[in-house]
C-alpha cells in the first residue's frame, strides 16, 4: 500500500502550503482567456461557473482547445462538455471513470485498468475482455498527447486545468483517429509569478488524498511547475479468505514541465510525468445464479454442493467474498513530451514529440469462487508507444484552418500464465475424470504474445466565412495503419510436462484429451496493413449574437484489427486464420445542434440530435469454457446509436447557480447474426436440424451454435442519463478573512442496462440515482469544506460479468457505498 509514500507526499503538500482557491463561483473570464491557444472554446454544461469583472453581469466564458484554436464555447459548432479543474475536485470526480457522473453520455467501465472501456453515446470499444488489437473510439489526450491505452483512464486527474468531453468523431482535427469522441484533458502550465497551491482531504475508509503543485520563474525566459497527487482508500469489499479488505485504491502521481518563453512568437515545453498504482484489486461479489443448458449436475449449484462450497454470503451489499486466488492491480504509466509552438506570420506551427509507457502486472481469481478452478490468472505486459505531429493553424478575416501530420508506433509484449487448481476437474470433466483432481491440477498454459502498431495519418479541417452568419467548416483525414501480431500458447501439464493435442490427437476419453479441452496448444501470427479515407462537412449559423444552429456529417472509420488473444479453432482444432483480421469500421454520423445564451448570458441552453450508424462493427466474442478461448473480435454487421442531449446552465447572480444535463441514447445492434450466445442459452448440446434450440434455462437441452441479436440493446448503455446540481453562497467574514459560505448538490440519475455482450436477462443492472452534498467556506486563498457523496448509501452495481463454463455463476463489482469527509486547501 506503500503508506509511508502517500503520508511523505501529504507532508510535502502541506509543507508547500500551496493551493488552487478558484472554485466555480470564483472563476474570471480573464484567466480562462488564458488558455493556451490552438483550442476550442467550450461551453460548460456541468459545472456553474462565475466571472469577476464586466463579465459577470452577462454569465461566463469559457475558453477550451477542442478545436486547435482559441474560442468561446458558445462558438464552438459540435456537441462538447468541459468540466474545469476546481469542479472536478469539488465534486469528487478525480479521474475519468468518475468523471461519468457529471458528463451523461460518457460511459466508464472497468473490471481493473486494462479491461476498462471508455464509450460516448454507447460507442467506442466493444464491451468485454480488452484485446491489444483493435483501437480505441474515444480517445483520450493530455495536454495533446494521445494515450492509446485506455488504463490511462483509472489514474488521478494530476494538476488539471480543464476536461472536455467532445462527442462524435474527431479524426479531421486530432492526431489519430477517433470514431466516437474524445476526452481533452490540459494541465496547468508554468507561469512566471510565483504561485502555489496544496489541498488535503481525509474521509471513511481511511480516505487519504493530497495533491500540491508550485510553478514560477527559474529566469526571465524560463519557467518551472511541479506537481504530485496521491491518493489512498480502503477497500469497499471484504474478503473473509484473505481477512483484508479488497479493492482498494493506492495511487500516486508526478508531473514536472519546463516552459522556455524567449519571445511571444515562441514556446517551448517539456513535460514528464509518472504514475503508478498497487492496489489488492480488483475482486468480485457473488450477484446470482441463473440457470445455463449445461446439464443440472454441471451447473454451480450442483458443483458447489458436490465439493461441499458454500458462498460466504448471497447478499452482495454484504460486502464480503471468499475468493481466494491472489490480487493485485499493479498498474505504471508515464512519459515524456516536448512541444513547440511558433507564431509564423498570420498564423502558427506546432511540433509535439511523446513517448509513452505502460507496465501492467495484474492477477486475478477468474473463477470469482473460493474453489481453487483457476489458480492462477496473470497477463502482464509492458508497452511503449512513440508519435509525432506537427500543426499548422492559420486564422482570418473570413479563412480559418487546420492541417496536419500525425505519426504513431507502438510494441506491446504480453507474457500470460493461466493455471487451473486443485477444484478444476470436478468443475469442468465428467465421468471418472472428473473425481480425480490430478488430471487439471497444475494444468498450466503459457502465453507470449507481442504487436507492433504503426500509424500515420494526413488530416486538416478548413472554416470559411462565407458570411458574418454563415460558416461551412469541410474536413477530410487520409490514414495508413498497419499491425503484425503473435501469439504462442504452450501447455503444460501438472508434472510440468509440455503436451500436444494434434498430430496425432489424444485418444477421446483419455486424460490427456481431457487437458486438451481445456487448454490447447496455439500459435499465429497475423498481419495486416490498410489505407482509409474519411470526411466531415459541418455548416453552422448564426440566428441571433447569442444563437448559433449547426449541422454535420462526418464519414469516418475505425482502423483494421488483429485478434491477439489466439484464434477460434475449427473441428480438429486447428486456429482459422481468416479469424485474424478483423474488418475496419466503416462510420456515418449525423449531427443537428442548437447553441443558446439567454437572459443576458445568465442562462445557456444547449440541444443536440445524432445519429451514428457503424458497419462491421468491431465486436467483442467470449468463449464460455475455462481457458480455450477467453474472448477474440469478430465483426458485427451494424449498430446504430441515435438520441438527444440538452445542456442547461442559469447563474441569475453571484449567488446562485444551477446546471442539469440529459442525455437519451437508443444504442443497438442493427444486424448481429452469428453473436455469442447469453448465458440461458449456452452450455448445452449443439442444436441441429433434428434437435432445435431448447427454451431458455433448459438445463440438459441443446443451444444453438450462436445467437441472432439483432434489434437487441448494446451493452453498457442506459437510455436515460442525467446530471444535474447547484450551490447558493454568502458572504461571510471568518477570522478576519472575507469570503463565502456556500452550500452545494450534484447528483445523476443513469436507466438501467444490460452488463453482458449478448443481453442476458441474468446481467440487467437496474437504474440508479445518487446524489453527493458539501458545505464549506472559501476566500481568494483559502477553502474548507465537508462534503457526503452517495449520501443517501445507495445499494448498485457498477459491472456484472458471467462465470466461465456456462455453470450460471453471475458475479459483481459494486459501486462505492456512502462517503464523508473533509477538503483544506491553500493557495499563494
Amino acid at each position: 500500500m506503500h503508506r509511508s509514500t502517500k503520508t511523505a507526499t501529504a507532508a510535502i503538500a502541506l509543507i508547500w502550503a500551496s493551493l488552487y482557491a478558484q472554485t466555480a463561483f470564483a472563476e474570471t473570464s480573464e484567466n480562462a482567456g488564458n488558455s493556451e491557444a490552438g483550442g476550442d472554446v467550450a461551453d460548460n454544461g456541468n459545472a456553474p461557473a462565475a466571472q469577476d469583472g464586466e463579465e459577470t453581469s452577462r454569465g461566463d466564458v469559457i475558453i477550451v482547445t477542442a478545436r486547435r484554436r482559441q474560442e468561446t464555447a458558445q462558438e464552438v459548432p459540435l456537441a462538447i462538455s468541459v468540466i474545469r479543474g476546481d469542479s472536478v475536485e469539488s465534486t469528487g470526480n478525480f479521474n475519468v471513470v468518475k468523471l461519468q457522473q457529471l458528463a451523461p453520455t460518457l460511459q466508464v467501465y472497468t473490471s481493473n485498468p486494462r479491461n476498462t472501456a471508455v464509450n460516448i453515446r454507447g460507442l467506442g470499444v466493444p464491451y468485454g475482455l480488452t484485446s491489444d488489437g483493435f483501437e480505441q473510439g474515444v480517445g483520450i489526450y493530455v495536454d495533446d498527447v494521445y494515450n492509446a491505452r485506455v488504463a490511462a483512464a483509472t489514474f488521478d486527474f494530476l494538476d488539471v486545468e480543464q476536461v472536455e468531453v467532445l462527442r462524435g468523431p474527431q479524426g479531421t482535427l486530432y492526431g489519430k483517429n477517433t470514431t466516437a469522441g474524445a476526452i481533452n484533458i490540459t494541465t496547468n502550465q508554468p507561469t512566471f509569478d510565483f504561485e502555489g497551491r496544496a489541498e488535503v482531504t481525509v474521509g471513511n475508509l481511511n480516505f487519504r488524498q493530497a495533491k500540491a503543485a508550485i510553478s514560477g520563474p527559474l529566469s526571465d525566459t524560463i519557467a518551472a511547475r511541479i506537481a504530485v497527487a496521491t491518493t489512498s482508500r480502503r477497500g469497499t469489499i471484504f474478503n473473509v479468505t484473505s481477512d483484508r479488505y479488497i479493492n482498494e485504491q493506492d495511487n500516486l502521481g508526478l508531473r514536472g514541465t519546463l516552459l522556455f518563453q524567449p519571445n511571444d512568437d515562441l514556446s517551448v515545453t517539456l513535460s514528464g510525468d509518472y504514475s503508478k498504482q498497487n492496489p489488492e484489486c480488483c475482486g468480485t461479489v457473488f450477484v446470482r445464479v441463473g440457470r445455463t443448458q449445461r446439464a443440472l449436475a454441471r451447473q454451480y449449484e450442483a458443483l458447489a454442493a458436490a465439493q461441499g462450497y458454500s458462498v460466504v454470503s448471497r447478499n452482495p451489499f454484504d460486502r464480503l467474498t471468499d475468493i481466494d486466488a491472489s490480487l493485485n492491480a499493479g498498474n505504471k504509466i508515464g512519459g515524456a513530451s516536448f512541444k513547440v509552438k511558433w507564431d509564423v506570420g498570420p498564423g502558427t506551427f506546432t511540433s509535439i514529440s511523446a513517448w509513452r509507457f505502460w507496465d501492467w502486472k495484474p492477477e486475478n481469481d477468474r473463477d470469482f469462487t473460493g474453489l481453487s478452478i483457476v489458480a492462477k490468472s496473470q497477463n502482464p505486459s509492458q508497452q511503449n508507444q512513440y508519435s509525432q505531429e506537427f500543426r499548422y493553424n492559420y486564422s482570418g478575416d473570413a479563412i480559418d484552418f487546420v492541417v496536419g501530420v500525425f505519426g504513431f508506433k507502438q510494441r506491446i509484449d504480453t507474457q500470460g500464465v493461466e493455471q487451473q487448481g486443485i477444484n478444476a476437474s470436478r468443475w469442468n470433466l465428467t465421468g471418472a475424470l472428473a473425481n480425480n483432481p490430478a488430471v487439471l491440477n497444475g494444468l498450466t498454459a503459457l502465453n507470449t504474445q507481442y504487436l507492433k502498431s504503426t500509424s500515420a495519418a494526413l488530416f486538416g479541417q478548413l472554416s470559411w466565412k462565407i458570411t458574418d452568419a454563415l460558416t461551412i467548416q469541410p474536413g477530410i483525414r487520409i490514414n495508413y495503419d498497419k499491425k503484425e501480431g503473435f501469439y504462442q500458447r504452450r501447455v503444460v501439464d501438472g508434472a510440468g510436462v509440455e503436451i500436444s493435442c494434434f498430430n496425432p490427437a489424444p485418444p477421446a476419453g483419455s486424460i490427456r484429451a481431457a487437458q486438451c479441452g481445456v487448454y490447447q496448444p496455439q500459435l499465429s501470427a497475423p498481419s495486416v496493413s490498410d489505407w482509409n479515407f474519411s470526411y466531415d462537412l459541418n455548416v453552422n449559423y448564426k440566428l441571433a449574437e447569442d444563437v448559433l444552429a449547426y449541422a454535420t456529417y462526418a464519414k469516418s472509420f475505425k482502423t483494421v484489427g488483429i485478434n491477439q488473444n489466439g484464434l477460434p479453432t475449427d473441428a480438429a482444432g486447428n486456429p482459422i486464420l481468416a479469424a485474424g483480421v478483423i474488418k475496419p469500421e466503416s462510420v456515418n454520423h449525423f449531427e443537428v445542434g442548437l447553441k443558446t445564451q439567454l437572459w443576458d448570458r445568465k442562462a445557456t441552453f444547449n440541444l443536440a440530435a445524432f445519429r451514428t450508424d457503424i458497419k462491421n462493427y468491431q465486436a467483442t466474442v467470449t468463449n464460455g469454457q475455462l481457458g480455450v478461448l477467453r474472448g477474440y473480435l469478430a465483426n458485427a454487421g451494424k449498430v446504430r446509436s441515435q438520441g438527444l442531449e440538452a445542456d442547461l446552465k442559469i447563474r441569475p447572480s453571484d449567488r446562485f447557480s444551477a446546471y442539469a444535463n440529459a442525455a437519451y441514447t437508443d444504442a443497438k445492434y442493427v444486424r448481429f447474426v452469428d453473436a455469442p450466445c447469453p448465458p440461458e442459452l449456452a452450455g448445452g448440446t449443439t442444436a441441429t436440424a433434428a434437435n432445435p434450440p431448447s427454451p431458455p434455462g433448459t438445463a440438459g437441452g441443446f443451444s444453438p451454435a450462436n445467437c441472432d441479436i439483432s434489434g437487441q440493446r448494446l451493452p453498457g448503455v442506459s437510455k436515460w442519463a442525467i446530471s444535474y446540481g447547484a450551490e447558493v453562497n454568502t458572504p461571510l467574514t471568518l477570522f478576519a478573512t472575507e469570503g463565502q459560505l456556500y452550500v452545494g448538490f450534484d447528483g445523476n440519475y443513469r436507466s438501467g442496462f444490460s452488463s453482458n455482450p449478448s443481453p442476458s436477462i441474468y446481467t440487467n443492472i437496474e437504474g440508479y440515482a445518487l446524489s453527493n452534498y458539501r458545505v464549506g467556506f472559501r476566500s481568494d486563498n483559502f477553502e474548507i469544506y465537508g462534503w457526503v457523496r452517495n449520501v443517501f448509501d445507495v445499494n448498485y452495481f457498477e459491472l456484472l460479468q458471467v462465470a466461465p463454463s456456462n455453470v450460471g455463476l453471475v458475479a459483481g463489482q459494486l459501486g462505492d457505498p456512502r462517503t464523508v469527509g473533509a477538503t483544506v486547501k491553500l493557495s499563494f
